[in-house]
C-alpha cells in the first residue's frame, strides 16, 4: 500500500534533515542527495530512450528557490557522466547561487530565458521550475518553453513534481509539465496519487526522513496484491448463502442491458447468490439462469446487500423502492439513477441506517453537490461526504473517473489503472454489480465500505486491462461486455494464480 502525504507533513519531516545540514556546515548536503537521485533516474532514462548516457543533451529548467537548486545539482552531476547539460534559468535574479556555482564549476552551460539557447533539441529536459511551494498554472516564459519542448516529442523528468500540478489537491491546470518520470524525496506528496497520469512514472529517492505513517489529509493506494489476497472465495464449510447474497435493483424497458451487465457483474464477482429486482428477468434469465428474479422490492428475499440504480428509472416509483430498500438496514450500493433520484430528493438518504456507498461519475457528483470547486477534486469529494455523515448518514462515496477516489470521511483512497479502457458506456454497471457483491460477502469487516468499494475498483480496472489486451494484443477500445467477460481472468491475476 502507498502513503502520499500533505505538503505541510512533507515539510515537517525534512525540517530537521535540512537543520542538521546546516548546523554541520553544509547546508545543501539535504540538496544534493536529492539531486543525486534525480541524476540517477535521468540517466536510467536516458538509456532506456537513446541507448546510453555519455554524450546526450540535457536541460534544465530552472526555477527559484530549491527546486530550481535541485536540477542545477543534478545538472552538475550529470556533467561529471558526460552530458552536454543545458540550465534555462527562469528567473536568473533568484536563482539559488551556491548550484548555479556547482553547475558551471562542472561545465555546464546557463543561459536565461530569451538570450538563446543550445540549437539542438536536447534528449531529456529537467524540470525545475515550480516546487512544492508553487500553485497554479505554468506562467510565461516557463510555459511557452515547456509546450515548444512538449511538442517536440522531449521527455520530462520532474522534480519532486510537475510544475503546472498543486501538491495538495492534485489540479492539474491547463499549463503544466507532463512527466515522462518524476523523482521526489523521502516521500510520496498527494498528487503523486491524485494526478498520477501527469506524474508518470513515481520514483521516491530515499533522503533519510523518518516513517511518515498516516495522517488524516494522507491518500492512500492500494497493492493490488493485497486486493488479491484479500478477494472472497469459497472455503470448506461455505454454501451459497455464507458467500453472500447481493440484490440488484436494476434495468427497465428502455435500459435493460444495465441489469444484464450488473447483475452479471455481481455473479462474477463471488461464489455466493443474486437475486434480481426489476422489468429485466427475461433478459438476465438469457444470460445468468442462475440469478433468482423477483418482481418487486417487497417481494424480494433476504439479501446481505443491494446495488441499486443502473437502467432502474428516476420517477416516483424509483425513489419509493430507493427508500424502501435503505430502510431494510442492509449495506446498499447507489449507481447511475438511484444518484439522480437522490440528487433530486436528497432526503432520501435519511432512511439509511446501514452502510450507503455511492458511485458517481463526474456529472453525476456535480448533480449531487449542486456545483463544487473543480479545482480541488479530493477536498470537494471529503466535503461533500462530510456533510453526509454530520447529517447522520453512513455514507461513502467512489467517486469515478481515470483515477478513481474512495472516500468515507477519514480516508481517501486513489486507484489508478494505468489506462482509460474502461471509459465506456455500460462500465459503470459492472462496477456497481463487483461492488455489491463484496459488500454482501462481507469483504470489509464491521460495516466497512470502503475496502470493498476499493476492490472493486482494482479489479474493475484490471479487467478493462485485460479485456483491452485481448481485442486487439497491445490495447484496442473495448465495450462492456468485454470488461464483463474479462472479469474472471483479471481477479485470477490479482489473486496471483
Amino acid at each position: 500500500m502507498l502513503r502520499a502525504h500533505p505538503v505541510e507533513a512533507i515539510r515537517a519531516a525534512e525540517r530537521p534533515l535540512i537543520e542538521a545540514a546546516a548546523a554541520a556546515g553544509d547546508p545543501d548536503a539535504v540538496m544534493r542527495r536529492a539531486a543525486s537521485g534525480v541524476a540517477h533516474h535521468t540517466a536510467a532514462l536516458l538509456r532506456r530512450r537513446t541507448g546510453g548516457v555519455y554524450g546526450r543533451s540535457v536541460m534544465m529548467l530552472v526555477g527559484s528557490g530549491d527546486n530550481g537548486g535541485d536540477a542545477l545539482y543534478c545538472g552538475a552531476v550529470l556533467r561529471g557522466r558526460g552530458c552536454r547539460v543545458e540550465a534555462v534559468l527562469l528567473d536568473p535574479e533568484r536563482v539559488h547561487g551556491r548550484a548555479l556555482q556547482a553547475l558551471r564549476g562542472a561545465g555546464g552551460r546557463v543561459a536565461a530565458t530569451g538570450t538563446g539557447t543550445d540549437s539542438s533539441t536536447p534528449d531529456v529536459v529537467i524540470d525545475g521550475v515550480v516546487g512544492l511551494a508553487g500553485s497554479g498554472p505554468l506562467r510565461e516564459p516557463a510555459a511557452a518553453t515547456v509546450a515548444a519542448l512538449a511538442g517536440a516529442g522531449v521527455p520530462f523528468v520532474a522534480v519532486d513534481l510537475p510544475s503546472g500540478v498543486d501538491a495538495d489537491t492534485g489540479t492539474v491546470h491547463e499549463a503544466h509539465v507532463r512527466a515522462d518520470v518524476t523523482v521526489t524525496f523521502g516521500a510520496l506528496r498527494r498528487a503523486h496519487l491524485l494526478a498520477s497520469p501527469t506524474c508518470g512514472r513515481v520514483e521516491v529517492v530515499d533522503i533519510g526522513l523518518a516513517d511518515m505513517g498516516s495522517g488524516p489529509l494522507t491518500v492512500l493506494r492500494p497493492d493490488p496484491a493485497e486486493v488479491g489476497r484479500a478477494w472472497p472465495v469459497p472455503g470448506p464449510d461455505d454454501d451459497k448463502y455464507t458467500q453472500g447474497v447481493v440484490a440488484v435493483r436494476a434495468g427497465s424497458a428502455r435500459f435493460p442491458g444495465a441489469a444484464v451487465l450488473c447483475a452479471s457483474a455481481a455473479v462474477a464477482a463471488t461464489s455466493g447468490m443474486v437475486r434480481y429486482v426489476g422489468s429485466g428477468s427475461t433478459d438476465v434469465l438469457a444470460g445468468r439462469p442462475e440469478v433468482v428474479c423477483h418482481p418487486s422490492v417487497a417481494e424480494a428475499g433476504t439479501a446481505q446487500a443491494w446495488v441499486v440504480g443502473p437502467g432502474a428509472g428516476t420517477g416516483t416509483e424509483a425513489v419509493a423502492d430507493i427508500d424502501a430498500i435503505l430502510a431494510r438496514g442492509r449495506p446498499t450500493v447507489l449507481d447511475a439513477d438511484a444518484l439522480t433520484c437522490v440528487a433530486g430528493h436528497p432526503v432520501v438518504l435519511r432512511s439509511a441506517s446501514a452502510p450507503v456507498l455511492l458511485t458517481p461519475h463526474a456529472g453525476e457528483f456535480d448533480r449531487l453537490t449542486g456545483g463544487r470547486d473543480r479545482t480541488d477534486r479530493s477536498g470537494a469529494l471529503r466535503r461533500y461526504v462530510a456533510d453526509l455523515r454530520d447529517r447522520g448518514i453512513p455514507a461513502t462515496v467512489l467517486l469515478k473517473g481515470r483515477v478513481t477516489l474512495v472516500d468515507d470521511g477519514e480516508t481517501t483512497w486513489s486507484i489508478d489503472p494505468g489506462s482509460s479502457w474502461a471509459a465506456t458506456a455500460g462500465s459503470g454497471d459492472v462496477l456497481s454489480g463487483v461492488a455489491g457483491a463484496l459488500l454482501a460477502n462481507g469483504m470489509g469487516c464491521g460495516g466497512e465500505v470502503a475496502w470493498p468499494a476499493v476492490a472493486a475498483a482494482v479489479a474493475h480496472g484490471e479487467a478493462a486491462r485485460v479485456a483491452a489486451g485481448r481485442t486487439g494484443g497491445a490495447g484496442a477500445p473495448i465495450g462492456a461486455g468485454d470488461l464483463l467477460r474479462a472479469l474472471p481472468s483479471a481477479i485470477s491475476a490479482l489473486r496471483g494464480a
